[in-house]
């Protein structure tokens, strides 16, 4: 391959790929004997799409099945949060109609300051998630119901970013072969257009974004993996002219929003995404390995 050669993005045809998910999701309830899921909301495009996904599976099986699938939302908030994450998160809860509920964590993330370095913004961060991991797990165990998760392909199978015993500890995986590009498509035939652009971020830390701690979006994360994937060198990679432009634009952007450079070059960010790739999103799959729907995509040329 060259670098003028063409790196192809996969297309989907959203009606088909959600007919996918949601028989996929069906198989894995009904081989659990669960009377449903439970599903943390935040607000964002992935738990958004996901929760969608999951209620539409779950109304076209009870049409015809006496054994009703139902599913639950959880929206547990800290003071990281900001009060757009819940106010969305109650959005759609109510637009699907699902039921709900809202359990501040704050004072349970509280209740280990006695931990040493507890302060510490990344510590913290991950403790936050595997607390709201285990809030889930207890509730799934009590109302007989499946974890579900809301991790999509770049972030947990392209760059493993996500906490391992945290959002990553879930039963399923819906959208786990969806790039964020997709998954926005996909939020946008499902009617949640407005969430479908909201920026990135697992609000663990003050002001955290993914774009702030990653240093690219994950538009790179697809492209380089899906380079990678269709036989790319990682020389070829640093060449290539879509991977620079594409990258180039983002540490501008960076530059621009922060008024510092995480990265300086083109090499630097495609070194960083595949040693991500092997060293977190490789590796933790090893470890935790949820379900995760095959999906009918086309690479056109």
């Amino acid at each position: 391959m060259n670098k003028l050669e063409k790196i192809i993005l996969p297309t989907m045809n959203p009606e088909v790929a959600a007919k996918e998910i949601g028989c996929f999701v069906i198989e894995i309830i009904k081989n659990a004997e669960s009377t449903g899921g439970v599903i943390g909301l935040s607000g964002g495009v992935d738990s958004t799409v996901t929760a969608a996904l999951v209620k539409q599976a779950f109304d076209i099986y009870n049409k015809t099945h006496d054994d009703k699938l139902e599913l639950f939302g959880y929206m547990l908030p800290s003071k990281i949060n900001k009060p757009d994450d819940l106010v969305n998160a109650i959005y759609v809860a109510e637009k699907l109609g699902i039921d709900y509920k809202v359990i501040n964590i704050e004072k349970k993330i509280e209740s280990y300051n006695d931990l040493e370095d507890f302060n510490d913004n990344y510590l913290k961060g991950n403790l936050t998630s595997e607390i709201r991991a285990n809030i889930l797990h207890h509730e799934g165990r009590r109302l007989k119901k499946t974890v579900i998760g809301t991790g999509n392909k770049d972030e947990d199978y392209g760059v493993g970013y996500y906490t391992l015993f945290g959002d990553g500890a879930v039963h399923l995986n819906p959208i786990g072969a969806l790039s964020k590009r997709l998954v926005r498509q996909m939020a946008c035939y499902l009617g949640f257009d407005k969430i479908a652009g909201r920026e990135p971020t697992a609000a663990l830390e003050p002001n955290q974004t993914d774009f702030k701690d990653l240093g690219y979006d994950y538009d790179a994360v697809e492209l380089i993996i899906e380079g990678k994937d269709q036989g790319f060198s990682k020389k070829q990679l640093i060449h290539h002219h879509q991977v620079n432009l594409l990258v180039k634009s983002q540490i501008k952007k960076y530059e621009t929003s922060f008024g510092y450079r995480k990265f300086s070059t083109v090499e630097q960010v495609v070194d960083d995404i595949l040693d991500k790739h092997i060293k977190n999103a490789l590796l933790k799959s090893d470890i935790v390995h949820p379900y995760v729907p095959k999906i009918i995509l086309r690479y056109d040329t």
